[in-house]
């Protein structure tokens, strides 16, 4: 695509809603990790949603590209598929075993910073700006002011080092298929999302056999919260994800990144009683300054004054 990005106040609304949904995603991900291994948690999830997605989509009219697809289009398709579900989830999954959710919150803030530069080089349109930078700086701050010292505890775990390193780089991923995905040629949003995750299922379900064996049979509420993890943060969050990035671009998508632990924070305390951190205002105060220095052209044009 090389249109300018276009940010609207739906485009507004997309990111909230997703930063509200991922925020209560590591929760739900670490409850179901009672009854399931991490990369049968992430073949289910992803096989659900795919299952759920290519449904709608087939009712919808089954549309995708507007044009046959070029060798590199496809490979790149792959690429993506692979990168924003199969690769990160099974990560994710397996590294929530040996870390605090604390941490991959900071982990999936750290998609902006990374998307900042991707963007800068590789999409019309997204050039860096010193307000880009000042902002995702300034978010990042509150991120890390939220999160404080205890996402970075240590618990002594030999394997605590991988699962860090595995929450980074799923990170990475994301950061990565949100600029590929913006490449791609004009494409129907609901189709795109559903080819994605049925991707990702035929790559993630023989690497889940592999290492872990035949599929386990999950207790009733493992079932439940499999559901919702295929139904909610995965066939809905992707395919509001793919509008977002294909509408409004890869940087401002980035900006769901800073909620995600805000709401992990807030959900924690609302649902299972955990302590609200005393700096909460303050982290949120940067965050949100820290979105308003970074999207200051987007937040005039939608108000009007510009």
């Amino acid at each position: 695509m090389s249109q300018s990005p276009d940010i609207t106040a739906r485009s507004w609304i997309m990111v909230a809603i997703l930063g509200f949904v991922w925020g209560g995603t590591f929760m739900v991900i670490e409850l179901a990790l009672e009854g399931l291994t991490p990369f049968w948690l992430a073949a289910f999830r992803i096989g659900f949603g795919a299952l759920l997605s290519c449904a709608v989509w087939q009712m919808l009219g089954g549309r995708l590209f507007s044009a046959p697809l070029t060798g590199p289009d496809r490979s790149s398709l792959i690429l993506i598929a692979l990168l924003s579900s199969a690769v990160p989830f099974a990560l994710i999954s397996w590294g929530q075993q040996y870390v605090t959710s604390g941490f991959t919150g900071v982990s999936m803030a750290s998609i902006a910073l990374m998307v900042l530069p991707l963007a800068h080089f590789m999409v019309p349109g997204e050039r860096m700006t010193w307000r880009w930078v000042l902002g995702f700086c300034v978010g990042f701050a509150g991120v890390s002011l939220l999160m404080g010292s205890q996402a970075f505890e240590s618990s002594g775990d030999v394997r605590e080092l991988p699962g860090r390193l595995a929450c980074l780089a799923a990170a990475a991923c994301y950061a990565v298929t949100s600029i590929l995905m913006r490449r791609l040629p004009p494409v129907d949003p609901v189709g795109l999302s559903a080819v994605l995750l049925l991707i990702g299922a035929f790559g993630v379900i023989p690497l889940a056999w592999a290492i872990e064996g035949p599929p386990p049979l999950p207790d009733q509420r493992t079932l439940w919260l499999v559901a919702f993890l295929g139904m909610v943060p995965t066939a809905a969050a992707n395919l509001l994800r793919v509008t977002v990035v294909r509408t409004a671009g890869p940087v401002f998508m980035s900006l769901t990144n800073y909620q995600v632990p805000v709401w992990s924070v807030v959900l924690g305390a609302a649902l299972l009683g955990e302590p609200l951190p005393p700096a909460l205002l303050w982290a949120l105060l940067l965050i949100l300054c820290g979105v308003g220095v970074s999207q200051y052209g987007a937040l005039r044009r939608l108000f009007g004054r510009g």
